[in-house]
């Protein structure tokens, strides 16, 4: 304001002077070149802009120089002869506050901003223009997944749309190294059709054919890790009773890792399952498709073969065996590694040659027929190449790390079509039991990913709802003692809805122990009093929960992993068997995996096939031949099991308790009671057993 005003002054007294007359006395003279003033050529009149504020800076008072009085001047030092010179002071030496205003006043027009240099080399500059175009005008067209189309812009931005795959039209290191991993996917079990490769080429030198192949190749490249990791299909599509935890690809994480690494080949395959299981069956795979050295074993056409018994005590076994000059062939595709060179149709080769009719859907006769010999036969993509790659494709769906770090990596993996339950610790084999499982149908054991955090001796049975609605409640209709008869309690909430559960003890139906890992579908591992069932070759017979043969045995094996100090023996948990509920809760939970492996490679090496007992298979191959299954996104919904209490009448006579328990906000749910934590157990009725919680 202070430099406005002195320009007012000035100009003012400037336009004034310009119509004074002339100046002759000394005096005058002399106060004129104290005060010099711009030619009125350079002053254009004041306009209302001149007296706006300046508000950019602020000069604090304690700091404002205050103009220095003008010196008077000394008449005798100027003398009168010299009013020219006098006048013609510099401008230079009139004060600033003069001269700022007078260059504000003709502001410069604003310039366009200058562009930075671009980063991209000369060569790849039409390739990278071209890609800028594209992905603003057609990145859905490439990249239809939200997140992946946001990482592929940020990336391309990132490098200034310089093309990602190719300099100056040549492929890099990179490239190749993708490009040769998408033609090998069939080798993981994917399908190399669902990520083509483009013609780099027949791309030339055109940036348009050059741009349009550096997206498509990212394109498949993504693509492919994302399903090498995740799977060709979401498990939902499969059934309802899956569960795994998700763990879908950071999209800026595979263009980091992939683009920036040594071996662009190796980067890209190791979104592949890491599991040793895994690898093996991949090994097996390609040996069926004939990928080793050797060609392929061809049984010929002929005669049936039969092995039938030796009748008799004394007679000769060999004579009654038959001979054929195939059999060593046969020995050899049927994996057999004894007598290779034996061309006798031995009781060996004949159980060999049942248990392939069985896993091909034929009937298990033994006998080496016509049907048998063009099922050995059939082409290479045939059943067990397909039940290697649903295998593979169930792999995907596990948790990366099956185990717990802090113990050791610890787990428990059950295998439900070979119905075994395997305790694991440092990627080797602690414990092994036979299990017994859910019946086909309604009542499958659900595949699963939880943690077990503690087990229960001496359980109550507190008996699903589904279980209840389905089969007790009829049952009662038709005889209203059975629950009693079988040691069961029924009561009745104040909402109306049923609990029916059975006391600890020796003939409780879950046996002595219970294994808990708490999970949507209310299964657990439990013992069972019906033992008999573990001799049987085929053990779905649950409700789909999973009986242990040897609770006590895996009961001290797992509290051993958790807590080595106390030193647990199946002793000391059989001496804790009474009637009353002992909970032994664990200080790091064990990782629990329930999976469906139809094929396997034991632990000789040898490559093993189950019944598909559940239909999973079939399903699964079913989506991956008619391409139903490309889009991980695409879920299925699936109706979901209900977990509420029936209510409904209960017939005459049935044993009501009186002991009525609370199902509202107030109480457990059944989850709770199933279970166990998540809010504090409630007093014990009247001849209920007590609960006793060890915490260790």
């Amino acid at each position: 304001m202070a430099v406005a005003a002195t320009f007012l002054a000035v100009s003012t007294t400037s336009a004034f002077a310009q119509n004074d007359p002339p100046r002759n006395s000394a005096a005058e003279l002399a106060i004129d070149a104290a005060i010099p003033f711009p030619e009125p050529a350079n002053v254009p009149p004041p306009t209302a802009s001149d007296f706006k504020l300046d508000t950019t800076a602020t000069v604090p008072p304690s700091q404002a120089k205050a103009p220095e009085p003008a010196k008077p001047l000394d008449a005798a030092a100027s003398p009168a002869t010299e009013p020219a010179k006098a006048a013609a002071t510099p401008p230079a030496a009139a004060p600033a506050t003069a001269a700022a205003p007078a260059t504000a006043t003709a502001p410069e027009p604003a310039k366009d901003p200058v562009k930075a240099a671009s980063s991209v080399p000369a060569a790849d500059q039409p390739v990278a223009d071209r890609l800028r175009d594209l992905m603003a005008t057609k990145a859905t067209k490439y990249f239809d997944r939200k997140a992946e189309r946001a990482a592929v812009e940020k990336f391309y931005t990132g490098r200034d749309y310089a093309p990602i795959w190719t300099q100056s039209g040549n492929l890099t290191a990179a490239a190749k190294g993708v490009i040769a991993r998408l033609k090998d996917a069939a080798a993981d079990g994917l399908n190399p059709a669902d990520y083509p490769v483009p013609d780099f080429a027949a791309a030339g030198s055109a940036p348009d054919a050059l741009a349009e192949a550096d997206l498509k190749l990212t394109e498949s490249m993504m693509d492919y890790a994302r399903q090498a990791q995740s799977g060709r299909m979401h498990w939902s599509q499969v059934s309802a009773d899956i569960q795994y935890p998700e763990h879908p690809v950071d999209p800026n994480e595979v263009l980091a890792n992939v683009t920036g690494a040594k071996d662009a080949s190796a980067a890209l395959e190791g979104y592949n399952p890491p599991h040793k299981l895994y690898k093996l069956l991949k090994a097996k795979l390609a040996e069926l498709r004939g990928d080793r050295d050797g060609a392929p074993v061809i049984i010929e056409d002929g005669e049936p073969l039969k092995y039938t018994p030796a009748r008799g005590k004394n007679a000769p076994e060999a004579e009654a065996q038959m001979s054929d000059p195939r059999v060593p062939k046969l020995r050899a595709k049927l994996g057999l590694t004894e007598n290779l060179d034996d061309i006798r149709y031995d009781a060996k080769v004949a159980a060999a040659v049942r248990k392939f009719q069985d896993s091909v859907d034929l009937k298990p006769t033994g006998v080496l027929d016509d049907r048998t010999v063009k099922a050995l036969n059939t082409p290479k993509r045939d059943k067990q190449i397909d039940t290697i790659i649903v295998n593979m494709e169930r792999w995907r769906w596990l948790p990366r790390d099956l185990g717990a770090p802090a113990i050791g990596d610890a787990y428990v993996i059950l295998n439900i079509p070979d119905y075994t339950l395997k305790v694991m610790q440092h990627g080797a084999q602690v414990w092994t039991t036979r299990v017994v499982t859910g019946k086909p149908g309604q009542h499958a054991t659900p595949l699963l990913s939880e943690t077990m955090k503690f087990i229960t001796v001496n359980p109550t049975w507190n008996v699903p709802p589904s279980i209840i609605y389905n089969e007790y409640l009829p049952a009662l209709q038709q005889d209203p003692t059975v629950l009693d008869r079988m040691g069961l309690r029924l009561e009745r909430a104040r909402d109306g809805s049923i609990h029916i559960s059975q006391p600890p003890g020796e003939a409780n139906a879950l046996g002595r122990i219970r294994f808990n890992f708490p999970n949507k579908f209310l299964v657990y591992q439990h013992d069972t009093p019906d033992k008999n069932l573990f001799a049987k070759e085929d053990r779905a017979f649950s409700h789909g929960c999973m009986r242990v043969q040897y609770p006590d045995q895996y009961a001290s094996v797992l509290l051993n992993l958790t807590m080595p100090g106390e030193r647990y023996t199946p002793e000391r948990i059989r001496s804790m068997y009474g009637s009353s509920e002992i909970d032994l809760k664990f200080p790091t939970p064990i990782p629990v995996n329930i999976t469906y492996q139809t094929a396997f490679v034991d632990d000789a090496g040898k490559l093993q096939f189950r019944k598909d007992v559940y239909g999973r298979d079939a399903t699964m191959i079913a989506i991956l031949k008619n391409s139903r299954g490309k889009d991980l996104e695409n879920v299925v919904a699936h109706a979901q099991p209900s977990y509420s209490r029936p209510k409904g009448p209960l017939p005459n006579s049935v044993n009501v308790s009186d002991n009525s328990f609370s199902s509202g906000p107030s109480g457990p749910n059944f989850f709770e009671r199933l279970f166990g934590g998540g809010q504090p157990t409630p007093p014990a009725p009247v001849g209920r057993p007590p609960r006793r919680v060890f915490t260790r």
